[in-house]
């Protein structure tokens, strides 16, 4: 079997095995927790994909360190691919904070920089800025909607090469904020 998960946005961790069976958790560090969920043994597992982000720092990085560990302890390989991917049926808006969003791209913008009219938005970002890009002439799904969740399943389909999992690096589409002090 094949495990996928992604820990980028604010939805937590999702993950799903290549069977189709799907588990999640409300934050990015129980992940694990959704895996257990998922694996009954670890020894199953042939293979890993993990979300590369664009999303929070801390949890692609949540998430990488996990795929590493697991990969490294069950000596198989990964592979990553982009939260963006994790969508299917319409347009992702990642929320970025700081008042912007993350889009396909990857991009990083203010909301009012994307050009949404006629579009249907998926994501926590569209959820945040709902009113603004429905202003706009987007149509944003109730918030409780499942296509606002990144779907690991699809992960598969957009995964790079597998191979070792130091080479799976995260996507980061801005500066961080902390500088070196000089």
């Amino acid at each position: 079997m094949i495990l996928a998960f992604d820990t980028a946005t604010s939805f937590g961790a999702v993950c799903a095995t290549s069977d189709g069976r799907h588990a999640r958790a409300s934050r990015a560090g129980d992940l694990l927790a959704a895996v257990d969920e998922l694996v009954d043994d670890p020894r199953e597992i042939e293979a890993i994909v993990a979300g590369r982000g664009p999303g929070s720092f801390t949890s692609i990085r949540i998430g990488l360190a996990v795929a590493r560990s697991l990969a490294l302890t069950l000596d198989v390989a990964v592979a990553g691919a982009s939260t963006l991917d994790a969508y299917a049926t319409a347009m992702p808006v990642i929320d970025a904070r700081r008042g912007e969003v993350f889009a396909t791209g990857p991009v990083v913008c203010a909301p009012a920089e994307l050009d949404v009219a006629g579009k249907t938005l998926v994501g926590d970002g569209a959820i945040r800025y709902r009113s603004l890009f429905e202003a706009a002439g987007a149509t944003i799904l109730p918030d409780d909607a499942a296509a606002h969740v990144p779907d690991p399943l699809l992960l598969f389909e957009a995964a790079g090469a597998f191979g070792a999992a130091e080479l799976v690096e995260p996507l980061y589409v801005r500066e961080p904020d902390a500088r070196p002090q000089s």
